[in-house]
């Protein structure tokens, strides 16, 4: 689904030498993503979905920090909702009791992923919604706990 997202984009991929402390860009002028070589799968799975979100979002860096950080918060929950079915889920949170890194490995993304589907949960006495909007029947997914 990220390919298919991409390839509708016209958004082209490569391996580069980034600096240290980044792992993946997207330059929206050149609809270009730019992903460091040499990542674990897990790594490269989650950074991929996370670009493809500010592809997605068309984003572009801002010199003002509030921008950045929703635009990171939003490209981390559009990947986690794409890598990360409720059901899978439901099984690494019991099976690892909650714990992040854990479920992460399990699940096949980092721990960043997996904190940004928590995020976008919402648990009501014994039912928790998956990305809960106002309305009737305003869930991507609900999940009754036992």
């Amino acid at each position: 689904m990220i390919l298919d997202a991409l390839h509708t984009l016209g958004i082209r991929v490569e391996y580069a030498a980034l600096p240290s402390d980044r792992d993946g860009e997207y330059l929206h002028g050149a609809r270009l993503i730019r992903l460091r070589p040499g990542m674990s799968a897990r790594l490269h799975r989650s950074v991929l979905a996370h670009e493809t979100a500010h592809a997605v979002f068309a984003d572009t860096p801002s010199k003002f920090g509030p921008v950045n950080a929703k635009q990171e918060r939003r490209a981390d929950e559009w990947a986690a909702l794409r890598l990360i079915d409720a059901e899978s889920y439901r099984d690494a949170e019991l099976h690892h009791r909650g714990h992040l890194g854990a479920m992460a490995q399990e699940l096949g993304v980092v721990r960043s992923i997996v904190e940004a589907y928590q995020r976008v949960l919402l648990r009501i006495d014994d039912t928790v919604y998956v990305k809960p909007r106002m309305g009737a029947g305003g869930w991507l997914h609900r999940e009754q706990i036992e």
